[in-house]
């Protein structure tokens, strides 16, 4: 891609959230904003402060609603069913009212709530989603959005629908180094870019097992059924929950779903991906019906796009890596996780969370694109993250992973689990209809079935 490649078109779709992010216009032109009118209460003066609530209030939950707090939101409700992973927020929130089921306390309370932060594990994420959305209630909603890719699709415009402010919980987004890494596609100073490779150490929990575990006492703070939520229902058992949860495929994402939405979101930003026209799982190790595997390697391939060639993007994880490419500068080090961009003038590379952007050989190393990206207030990407969320739940200005930029990113990440299901196996994606043109099979993962009392 040349410097004349990077028109005026491409500037304003490549930036358009993240200009919305910092809630202003793009040159000559202006924010579009979603419609509100089916918004529970609109939405408030900057001044204002908002009614909070938390699903999922330990672990991540925990900082979450911590940081909205720390903000000068009102948290007013909070859900768990595991109590004593709540604990903390429980204690420390004495006037918000407690909750081990969400539902209750969306019917309670949900014409009270302005915004709530949804922490659960990545099973509970999109019914937990949707009930607020329904209720006119702006969500917070950690990444993976979704286990699915018919969830991710349908929080996406069930988001539209009732004109909700969103955001999904890939901090870095909201970091400086993202943008570093799309001005440096963008300027071409490294020509175009046709082969990614980014890897991750994850997992860093047991993953691999073959059989379901055995059934333990429930701890007589835990509410299992509700834990288990859509999940098919399985017996108790400490290593479930509530850490490990993400290597069972009841449960979690794997590796891809805890790390996948962080190191991917400067490749998806920097070179506008869309839908994939193809995934294919090279390699894996360990997979079950049970789990996820020990690591594996799978590739994406995503059509050209205007102003871009055709690319492959590859994953690795379980501590896999690509080779380390030749001739780059001698600082660079591959670390635990990252990403590494070959372009037809040279190669750039980007941390775990987009940081650390540059270009590692050609002619442009040591240089510096003209910034193109507005860059967000705040201390930290995680608050950075949150201070956008806030500023669009009182604006209506989207924040810059609003459901509408993460909902078709999380689609081709969880694509990535449902390829494990076919190993060596080549799928092609129809991404507008949603469906696999050459395994008939493979649609049967698209989404699944859930236990009965809980849907979308």
């Amino acid at each position: 891609m040349n410097d004349k490649q990077v028109s005026r078109r491409l500037f304003l779709v490549g930036s358009a959230a993240t200009v919305a992010a910092a809630g202003c216009a793009a040159p000559g032109g202006s924010v579009k904003v979603r419609s509100t009118t089916q918004a529970k209460s609109g939405f408030k003066s900057p001044n204002e402060k908002l009614n909070m609530a938390a699903i999922g209030a330990g672990g991540k939950g925990s900082s979450d609603i911590q940081q909205c707090a720390s903000l000068g939101e009102n948290v007013i409700a909070l859900a768990d069913p595991d109590q004593k992973q709540a604990a903390g927020n429980f204690n420390r929130y004495a006037d918000a009212k407690k909750y081990q089921d969400f539902r209750v306390m969306l019917d309670e309370m949900g014409d009270q709530i302005d915004a709530c932060t949804i922490s659960t594990p990545d099973h509970t994420h999109a019914v937990a989603a949707v009930a607020c959305m329904e209720r006119g209630i702006h969500v917070y909603v950690q990444k993976p959005l979704t286990k699915t890719i018919y969830e991710a699709r349908y929080l996406t415009e069930t988001a539209r629908k009732y004109g909700v402010m969103t955001q999904m919980g890939n901090q870095g987004h909201s970091g400086d180094g993202v943008r570093d890494l799309c001005e440096i596609i963008w300027s071409g100073m490294i020509g175009d870019v046709t082969e990614i490779h980014a890897w991750t150490n994850r997992p860093v929990w047991p993953q691999g097992i073959k059989d379901p575990l055995p059934a333990e006492e429930v701890p007589e703070n835990m509410n299992w059924d509700l834990w288990i939520g859509p999940a098919p229902f399985r017996p108790y058992n400490s290593k479930y929950a509530p850490f490990n949860w993400r290597g069972w495929w009841d449960f979690g994402c794997g590796a891809l779903g805890d790390m996948a939405c962080h190191i991917l979101d400067p490749v998806n930003m920097s070179m506008q991906l869309g839908y994939p026209i193809a995934v294919e799982c090279l390699m894996e190790d360990g997979n079950s019906e049970q789990t996820f595997p020990n690591k594996s390697i799978i590739r994406f391939t995503f059509p050209a796009r205007p102003g871009f060639p055709q690319v492959d993007v590859y994953w690795y994880d379980g501590g896999l890596k690509p080779k380390m490419p030749e001739g780059v500068v001698e600082d660079y080090e591959m670390e635990a996780c990252g990403s590494i961009y070959y372009g037809s003038k040279g190669i750039a590379a980007s941390g775990e969370y987009g940081g650390g952007s540059r270009v590692i050989k050609g002619d442009a190393v040591g240089q510096k694109p003209a910034q193109m990206l507005p860059r967000l207030p705040g201390d930290g990407d995680d608050m950075k993250h949150k201070i956008d969320f806030i500023r669009a739940c009182k604006t209506g200005v989207p924040a810059g992973s609003n459901f509408d930029y993460a909902g078709p990113f999380t689609e081709w990440v969880v694509m990535g689990n449902l390829s494990l299901k076919f190993p060596h196996e080549k799928l092609d994606w129809d991404g507008e209809a949603m469906r696999f043109t050459n395994k008939k099979e493979a649609n049967d993962y698209v989404h699944y079935k859930y236990r009965k009392g809980w849907s979308l």
